[in-house]
């Protein structure tokens, strides 16, 4: 029986991780239960397990410009130790990384064999956890970036635009990013199916397909949850001043699954309708 170790596992993915891997033999700790940056801890954890999956995160974009040494010891060390350890027991390594890798300049969507161009300091630490884990076990490393999530069970922009229905007359969001809304649960189901494919090594673009941008989300998320879409009012990015700069462009391809056999995710339409008919936000107004 494959055994696997979630680390990261009280995040909003970690937790979904371990719904879809439900029956299994999982091993699910919290940042507080296993710190990535203690390589001996690490190793301690790895031992006998065959699938290590790392949502162990520094994700806080903004703080990371004034603490990148912290953002970099979980993102980028945490992600050699792991890399380093599954190796020593030939174990498969689900690195999750980000859209954030590269600089948001593009008009088509991102292959996975994009150059990483990183313009933020949460970017550059992502993009060198995912240099180190290729770097130290190429056989054995599949790096999953995703963009946009959302799910039950942590904060994200969904349930805040939720929050905001409730509390305000209208909204201002931003029309000028466009990327891909994303459902922890797909993720997660997607992460566990690559796994259960046996899927070579290498990069994927774990989001849903189509694109949006943060506006026509917010709509969406409007219109699920019983409220009227034009309390929705778009703006743009200048109104929205942040110490790290957003890509504007974020859609990712989805080609590497396909060189799997695996179809892309899905439609990020419909996974925000699953999302509601699943309960994650509770019942429509």
């Amino acid at each position: 029986m494959t055994r696997y170790l979630v680390t990261g596992a009280g995040g909003m993915l970690g937790t979904d991780l371990q719904r879809v891997l439900s029956g299994r033999d999982v091993t699910a700790l919290t940042r507080a239960e296993l710190d990535v940056t203690d390589a001996q801890a690490v190793r301690a954890a790895v031992e006998g397990h065959d699938v290590i999956i790392n949502a162990s995160a520094y994700t806080k974009v903004d703080d990371a410009e004034m603490h990148e040494d912290e953002a970099l010891a979980i993102n980028a060390t945490g992600a050699a130790n792991l890399a380093s350890a599954a190796a020593d027991v030939d174990a498969a390594l689900v690195q999750v990384s980000t859209d954030y890798v590269f600089d948001g300049t593009a008009t088509t969507p991102y292959a996975e064999d994009a150059p990483r161009n990183p313009v933020s300091a949460y970017g550059r630490t992502k993009a060198e956890g995912e240099r180190r884990a290729l770097e130290i076990h190429p056989t054995g490393t599949r790096i999953v970036r995703t963009a946009w999530l959302y799910g039950q069970h942590g904060g994200n922009f969904a349930a805040t635009m939720l929050r905001l229905a409730n509390e305000r007359d209208t909204v201002e969001v931003v029309g000028d990013q466009l990327g891909q809304p994303t459902w922890t649960m797909d993720l997660a189901a997607r992460i566990v199916a690559m796994l259960d494919a046996d899927a070579p090594a290498g990069i994927y673009h774990g989001t849903n397909s189509g694109e949006a941008t943060w506006f026509d989300f917010a709509q969406a998320v409007f219109e699920l949850g019983g409220f009227d879409p034009q309390r929705v009012k778009p703006t743009d990015s200048s109104k929205f001043v942040r110490p790290a700069p957003r890509p504007s462009f974020s859609v990712l391809g989805h080609d590497g699954w396909e060189r799997a056999g695996l179809q892309p995710m899905r439609d990020w339409k419909s996974a925000l309708q699953s999302a509601f008919a699943s309960g994650a936000f509770g019942s429509p107004q």
